[in-house]
């Protein structure tokens, strides 16, 4: 039995919980559909014991989901036990920032969208330094070059075979903080543009001339996974991620992140801002 079960473990019992609860079953109920005690099907829930997808279409039928794309994603799910690069960092950093890179990875696409801070995902180990150097309570020199060699790895999934599309809205705030001076915030900027460059990174600018929006005091990141059903929202706070998942939090999240999108400047004419701002430095 798992002691402490991964994020992504965590989702596919609550997912499972969400179908018993729709069919309206108990987990006393739902064990003796399946053939096992109560305490079985409640250790599933809480991620803390596997499920076969065989067990699993099992479950899927007695809970009368017909759902098949959202039964053969969480087979998938149920059937991939490999570790991630991740898993090195377990004792060292806090969990929820392990959960992030799991969703990452297993995201079909991306999209983000800050007011104050570049993504994760597109810093420079320069800026990601000076970024930790500000947290409250302040971390010690190697907690802070853990947290910069872990973002840093992150952005392996920016660049691997085959990766996800990634979209970022970026209000103008965020551009003009100069997070370790002038220097360190124009080579951000710079990169900012090179990932630009790539085929599946699309980056919008919101400018200070849209004036107010909806979502603005927020950061917001969406995992699509490969079905609505498994898609998942990461609020950045001051205390560390939080993530949400369930339908009404997927609806609002989906509407605030199209908002953006839509007063935010195209592709080239946000290179152009971009790079303006980085010729001012």
């Amino acid at each position: 039995m798992r002691t402490s079960p991964t994020g992504r473990q965590l989702r596919f019992g609550s997912e499972l919980r969400k179908l018993r609860e729709r069919a309206g079953l108990t987990a006393t109920q739902a064990g003796r559909l399946l053939g096992v005690q109560q305490n079985q099907i409640s250790n599933m829930e809480a991620g803390r014991v596997g499920v076969s997808p065989a067990r699993l279409r099992a479950l899927a039928v007695h809970y009368g989901c017909t759902d098949q794309g959202l039964v053969a994603a969480l087979c998938d799910m149920t059937a991939d036990r490999t570790r991630g690069w991740w898993e090195e960092y377990r004792e060292i950093l806090p969990t929820p920032l392990l959960d992030l890179a799991e969703v990452e990875h297993h995201a079909q696409h991306l999209r983000t969208a800050v007011t104050v801070h570049v993504p994760g995902l597109f810093q420079t180990a320069e800026h990601a330094r000076e970024v930790f150097r500000q947290d409250v309570p302040a971390l010690s020199p190697p907690e802070v070059e853990h947290r910069v060699s872990f973002r840093i790895k992150r952005q392996a999934v920016l660049h691997r075979d085959r990766p996800a599309p990634q979209r970022a809205v970026i209000h103008e705030a965020a551009l003009r903080m100069q997070f370790g001076g002038p220097k360190v915030t124009r080579q951000q900027l710079e990169h900012l543009l090179a990932l630009s460059e790539l085929p599946h990174v699309s980056i919008h600018v919101i400018p200070f001339a849209a004036g107010s929006f909806a979502g603005s005091g927020q950061s917001i990141y969406y995992s699509h996974g490969p079905v609505p059903q498994l898609d998942t929202i990461n609020l950045d706070q001051s205390h560390g991620p939080v993530f949400l998942d369930t339908e009404p939090q997927l609806a609002k999240y989906r509407v605030l992140l199209s908002r953006m999108e839509t007063i935010a400047l195209d592709r080239e004419d946000s290179r152009n801002f971009i790079h303006t701002i980085a010729l001012s430095l």
